[in-house]
């Protein structure tokens, strides 16, 4: 008897009638760039639940209001629910108040024991220390229904998903496990005591930091040269796939879409409705023909399958001539007397008769066999397929296939080299992604493989390796020695070619300009380079949609950023060029 009288313990518990799981969330993984400097953080904000049956009524509901800033409209719709729904309980907390912020929060905890029935859930919003990013970083969102009732999914509820960018790509490692917290709840829904002294409660575990690729400062210096410009840039770190930048225009600042933006669903309608697309991520998802770029690639299976001479000339006439007719038009240049020089000055008609070559290997009258084998090497340049980035949405590119010219465009005719000569100056029915040719930029800079280009780098608090298929080497089946004079051509096409404008003094630029024949309006201007030319650490792919010809804007923009990167700054001989991109505006052109 005595024992009752002095200690209610036994009493308590035979008074429970229930009991409650509170969920205790995880900090989500943070993330940083190559050198460690942070681009993702956590921003904590509470969630305010309340357990109706324990509401105290006669409460000062001023004060409660006042401290939340919120109305007693509020107040009232969000204490009391519809109880037949079976969704609410008098005695099930729910959530009152979602997104407080950490200041709002800590001015109001001092008063929250007035409060009975209300109590604080901690989550996390997210967090950025630059206004750059937004497309590679992603943002997060509340799940909807299909992500909860997925078999095995561990969502519930309310939680937050990674929906783009590497927030998407990387959630199963960045959102953690979720802890739990048992108790024993009387019939009106009060605390009794822990369940069994707390022995099944589980701490909650944060999420992996990841270490990414990219580096800061190179994003935020490209993200400026393409301010008021359509198109993306993809930069890679040739000897390891890394990807180094990974920008796509008009962008927009990430803080506009975090949880604790309390206008984020404004934003999210302004940016969707825009005219110019900023949700939409060039450097992986729009898709382009590659233009003169692609010359380089019929160079490379030209010299490989052994029908083109390195030293073959070809006259130009201002174009491809058959029959004394031009068929396809060129610019005016010197002629061209071999490979090298063909690749400095762009020659269309030096290629289109390269192409004809490969696709006649085998006679006019039988293109089937050489198109099909000029496709085979595509395929191991990555080309019309994704290139496996560690990223959502990636598309794939195209590339026609003999099928495709056998059942759909020609539907049975007996089609040849001629009819099909467009695509061996890159257009036709070719399209590439932008991340398609800034890997065929690091292809050649490593004379004949790549990796698959990738974001992670490393997971900052795990012993897991980033994934095998990131390390692996990737042979596109071209000699080494073949990739030679196609080098040559690209170091003289920025040195006294059509790439002059990406010329840097002291840093041997290999480059390739293409202009891609856009029916809706101006050219777009194309360029993708690396530097330097031995021991390259970068290469680059650059596209500004109705820009004009490659060496305009795309060249010039993506020697500013290969300076930038490897010297840190600009040289005053070529800040009026810096300043010519920074000034440029080019969403006016239909």
């Amino acid at each position: 008897m005595q024992l009752q009288v002095l200690d209610d313990t036994f009493r308590s518990r035979a008074d429970a009638t229930a009991i409650d799981k509170y969920t205790l969330y995880p900090s989500r993984g943070l993330i940083y760039d190559r050198e460690g400097r942070l681009l993702v953080y956590n921003d904590p904000m509470y969630d305010l639940m309340v357990t109706y049956n324990q509401v105290d009524w006669n409460m000062d509901t001023m004060k409660f209001c006042n401290l939340l800033g919120i109305t007693r409209e509020y107040f009232d719709k969000a204490v009391k629910k519809d109880w037949s729904n079976p969704r609410y309980s008098r005695s099930v907390p729910f959530v009152f108040l979602s997104k407080i912020s950490a200041d709002r929060f800590a001015a109001f905890q001092e008063s929250l024991y007035q409060f009975p029935g209300f109590y604080a859930q901690l989550r996390h919003a997210r967090g950025y220390p630059h206004e750059i990013g937004a497309h590679v970083l992603g943002y997060i969102r509340e799940v909807n229904r299909r992500e909860v009732e997925r078999a095995g999914s561990p969502y519930i509820s309310g939680d937050y998903i990674g929906a783009s960018g590497l927030e998407s790509a990387y959630e199963d490692r960045l959102r953690g496990k979720k802890g739990a917290r048992f108790v024993l709840k009387d019939n009106l829904g009060r605390e009794v005591s822990p369940y069994k002294e707390g022995e099944q409660d589980t701490a909650a575990i944060s999420g992996a930091d990841i270490i990414t690729s990219l580096d800061l400062e190179l994003q935020a210096y490209g993200e400026k040269l393409m301010e008021n410009k359509l198109g993306a840039i993809v930069a890679i770190e040739p000897k390891s796939g890394e990807i180094l930048s990974m920008i796509s225009s008009p962008g927009y600042n990430p803080r506009e879409l975090t949880i604790s933006n309390n206008e984020r669903g404004r934003s999210y309608i302004n940016l969707n409705t825009d005219s110019l697309k900023p949700l939409l991520n060039r450097a992986v998802i729009a898709q382009y023909p590659p233009g003169s770029l692609f010359k380089t690639v019929v160079a490379l299976i030209g010299l490989q399958e052994e029908v083109w001479d390195i030293n073959r000339t070809v006259s130009c006439p201002g174009g491809y001539a058959l029959g004394g007719r031009i068929l396809t038009g060129c610019h005016g240049h010197p002629t061209c007397t071999n490979v090298v020089s063909a690749i400095q000055y762009s020659c269309n008609a030096y290629f289109v008769t390269m192409f004809r070559e490969i696709v006649d290997k085998d006679g006019f009258y039988r293109p089937v066999d050489g198109f099909g084998k000029f496709n085979d090497y595509l395929s191991r340049f990555g080309f019309g397929d994704k290139v496996g980035i560690d990223f959502p949405s990636e598309q794939k590119g195209n590339f026609p296939s003999v099928d495709y010219f056998d059942k759909v465009l020609y539907k049975g005719e007996n089609w040849n080299s001629i009819w099909i000569r467009s695509l061996g100056i890159g257009q036709g029915e070719l399209l590439m992604t932008n991340i398609q040719l800034a890997n065929l930029a690091a292809t050649i800079a490593n004379r004949g493989y790549y990796f698959p280009p990738h974001l992670i780098k490393d997971f900052r608090n795990s012993d897991d390796p980033i994934p095998a298929k990131y390390t692996s080497k990737m042979k596109v089946g071209i000699d080494a020695e073949h990739f030679d004079p196609v080098i040559d051509g690209m170091e003289l096409a920025v040195r006294a070619g059509t790439a002059r404008m990406a010329y840097i003094p002291d840093i041997p630029v290999c480059g390739k300009t293409g202009t891609a024949e856009n029916p809706h309006g101006e050219d777009h201007s194309i360029f993708f380079c690396f530097a330097p030319k031995d021991d390259p650490k970068i290469a680059i792919a650059v596209y500004v949609e109705n820009a004009g010809f490659g060496g305009t804007y795309a060249a010039p923009i993506a020697s500013l950023m290969i300076e930038q990167f490897l010297k840190g700054e600009i040289h005053p001989t070529r800040q009026w060029i810096e300043q010519r991109m920074l000034n440029a505006n080019l969403t006016d052109k239909p």
